[in-house]
This record gives C-alpha cells, structure tokens and sequence, in this order.
C-alpha cells in the first residue's frame, strides 16, 4: 500500500440532528486516520454530501450540493450518503456527478466503502501512524455535542417517508451511550443533546411492549437519569418528543433531574384534530395541550417549542384557522413552519384535495407571523433576570463584536466581547436588556 499525502475530505450536511451527528462520527473517523477535513467550498479530495428527503426541497438541495462538489473539484471522489441517496439510488446511479451511493442500511461501513472505493481508483491511501480510536470525533458544534440514541421510527405518519429510509426502530444500549457521552466530556463538551429519529421510542424494542407509551416513558427516563450522573456533563437536552410521552409521572421525574434542560420540541404538525387525524397522529390537540400544561406545571417557564405544516391535503381555510388559533393560544417559544411537500410513496401523496401552492404560501406566511411574535414574547419574559449563558462563538452585530451563547431554555444571548478575550465553552451569568432581530436578546455580563 502506497502512503501519500494527506488527502482532503469536506461534508456537508442537510436534515435532522440525527444526519449531523452521523456525520460527525464519519469526519471523525477521518480524522483519526489521517485525513484533512476542510470547508465544502474549498478544494477537496472527497465530498460528502449526507442527504436529506423530507421535502421537496431537501431533495433538491441535495442534488444541488452534490454537483456543486463535482464542480468544484472534477476529480473528486464525491459521495451522497443518506435518506436521499437511500430513496432515490437508482436514479442517481445515473448521475455522473457521483461516485459513491451509502444508503441509511450502510452508514456504519461508509468509511470502509469511500476508502476501498480510493484503492479501487488510484491504488493509494493515507494512513496515520499516530491513529488512536480513543480520539474524539469530530462534532459541528464546539460546545455542544449530539449523541444519537436510537434510529428508525415505527409511527407512519402519512406525509412522511422517513420510517421507509430509516427503517424500523433499534435502540442503542445505555452502557454504550454513556461510554460515548464519558469521552465528549474528556473532550471537553459541557452539554449533550440525547436525539434520534423517534426518541419517544427509545428502549421499546428492548422490551416486549408493543408502543412507547405503554413504557410511560421509564426507560428513556433512565437513559437521561444516568447522563445526568456523569461529572462534568453541565447540561442535558432532549430531542424531539412526541407529546403522548409527557405524562404526569414522566414529567415529574425528568423535573428532579438538576442538569436537564427546560427546553422541550413537542411535535404538533397541525393545531387541528381533522388535519392530524389524516396525518395519522396518534393524539388530538387536547392530549397535546395537556402535555404542555403539564410541562408548564413541572418547570418554571420551559421552553416550549413545535413544527407545523401548513396545507396538507384536505386542510380547508376553516382547519387552517383552527391550527393557527391553537398555536397562538398555546404560546409557544418557537415554531417552525413548513409547507407541505407531497412524497411520492407515502399515503398524503394520493389524497384527494391536494392544497394549491398559492394557498399554502399565504397560509405559510400568516404562521411564520405568529411564531415571530411568540419568539419576541417569550424572549421578552427574561429581559432583567439574570441568565446563565454557555458561550459558543463570536460574531458581529452593527459592526460590535458580541460572545453568543444559549441558556438552558435554549434562548440565544449576546454581550460584548474584547477582541482577545477567550470564553468559548464556559459558562457566564448575563443579564438580557433588549429584543434583537434573529431571535437574540443582547445583554450585560454580570461576572
């Protein structure tokens, strides 16, 4: 085997925290073994494009990304990895943009395959003498880090392709993800975010019950539990929760533990039973308020915040104004709007009444205003009180130079930062004056 010099690989990443944290883990191995991992716009050796399919436009944002790589540099080794390439191989074996196609069902063996696809191609390799699997991998983020717990997802939605790509539920073990959770805090991150594809999930398929919510929650309750113990670990965040979880006795005990974050992404879709019924949601919205009451009586002013789509076949202007007065009567931090994005292989793809685009632009924009001015609301509520902030970067705002953070409800902070100052990955206490656009809200440092 020939040695080289060290070749260059850049990622790009579209989608869920899930498709983030799988590449993580890939630069990760890279790295390890004697790669460059660079920017995506620079000159590479090899392009990684993970994929996402969940609309329209992830498609095409994917296709976009991966000729962009082959325009950037011909001869590179470009790779679409992902629920795209899983959803779509055989249309893009046809492309001679790309060069490698790794499925969801593959992603383990995807540094395997790109570095024997590179012998294959030119014989040669770049080894790292000093490789250690002990090194951490690689995380987008520098102060936070996500973990992936469980994959796949049993649920159906009927708008939703992703239990096709993803698979069916598998459930990583609590020893394993402690194990990975012990080495990000030698590496210095003070917050994890425990995410998956159905987080809600985790742990049914380690028993014999057929539904998460015949668990009540308990064996997602003893995986956060047992990351609260690890020293070090300041923080803990959770992923998307699906809002039957949040019962009486699951809130109480996640309340207890001191390091979990007040910051709960409660997925609503709709504000209208009608809409979620053909959407094969498993709750109406009176369950779903009555998670959010109960997190409200739990935590002092949680965060709180969901995704809605707007137009899903059949939504008449009536079932639109239901789900946009339920999303303004419950006070939300933070909503994200989608369109609906009709998935050729899902059962929403031949309802009848489909929503023209005209329609679900306006409906779109009239919720994008609404969850606008909750944001504002709710990050209004802590302008005087006194905030501890997880620094994570610096940027600029009006030409100042200002440290940005999140707390633990996850509201963006700024201060200002001296140009040589260096706080990154430590907590501050500042106290939050004013609203900025972009969902900040500047602030003064108290220590």
């Amino acid at each position: 085997m020939i040695v080289n010099e060290r070749l260059k690989v850049a990622f790009f990443t579209l989608g869920c925290k899930v498709n983030q944290y799988e590449t993580d883990r890939l630069a990760g191995q890279f790295r390890q073994n004697g790669y460059e991992i660079v920017d995506f716009d620079t000159g590479a050796d090899i392009y990684v494009v993970n994929t996402c399919t969940v609309t329209q436009i992830a498609d095409r944002k994917s296709r976009k990304m991966l000729h962009r790589a082959k325009r950037t540099n011909n001869d590179a080794t470009v790779v679409a990895m992902g629920c795209y390439a899983q959803a779509e191989e055989k249309k893009l074996q046809d492309d001679k943009n790309i060069d490698i196609i790794i499925g969801n069902d593959r992603k383990d063996e995807a540094y395997d395959i790109i570095t024997s696809h590179l012998m294959d191609k030119a014989g040669t390799a770049c080894m790292n003498d000093k490789y250690s699997s002990q090194e951490p991998f690689i995380h987008n983020e520098h102060v936070r880090a996500y973990v992936k717990v469980q994959d796949g997802c049993n649920q159906f939605c009927t708008y939703c392709k992703i239990p096709y790509v993803r698979g069916r539920l598998r459930s990583r073990d609590i020893e394993d993800i402690h194990s990975e959770i012990e080495e990000l805090r030698r590496a210095g991150f003070m917050e994890v975010v425990l995410t998956g594809i159905h987080l809600s999930s985790y742990g049914v398929d380690k028993t014999d019950k057929k539904n998460f919510t015949e668990l009540n929650g308990r064996i997602l309750y003893e995986l956060i539990e047992s990351v609260s113990g690890i020293s070090g670990i300041k923080r803990i965040r959770l992923g998307s929760l699906e809002p039957r979880i949040i019962t009486e006795s699951f809130a109480e005990r996640i309340s207890a533990i001191g390091n979990l974050c007040p910051h709960f992404h409660l997925s609503l879709q709709s504000g209208c039973d009608e809409t979620l019924a053909r959407m094969n949601r498993k709750y109406n919205t009176y369950e779903y308020r009555e998670a959010v009451d109960l997190l409200r009586k739990y935590f002092d002013n949680p965060s709180v915040t969901t995704d809605i789509i707007c137009g899903f076949p059949g939504e008449t202007d009536e079932e639109f104004e239901k789900s946009h007065d339920f999303v303004k009567k419950t006070g939300f931090s933070m909503v994200h709007v989608f369109k609906y994005s009709r998935r050729a292989g899902t059962r929403a793809y031949d309802m009848p009444e489909q929503v023209d685009e005209a329609v679900k632009n306006k409906r779109s924009g009239i919720m994008l205003a609404t969850a606008a001015a909750l944001t504002e609301s709710y990050a209004e509520s802590f302008i005087g009180t006194p905030q501890r902030c997880l620094v994570e970067e610096k940027i600029r705002i009006n030409e100042r130079l200002y440290h940005i953070g999140h707390n633990e409800r996850y509201m963006r902070l700024a201060f200002e930062a001296d140009s040589d100052s260096d706080i990154i990955n430590t907590i501050v206490t500042v106290t939050p004056k004013r609203y900025h656009a972009d969902d900040i809200l500047l602030c003064e440092r108290m220590n």
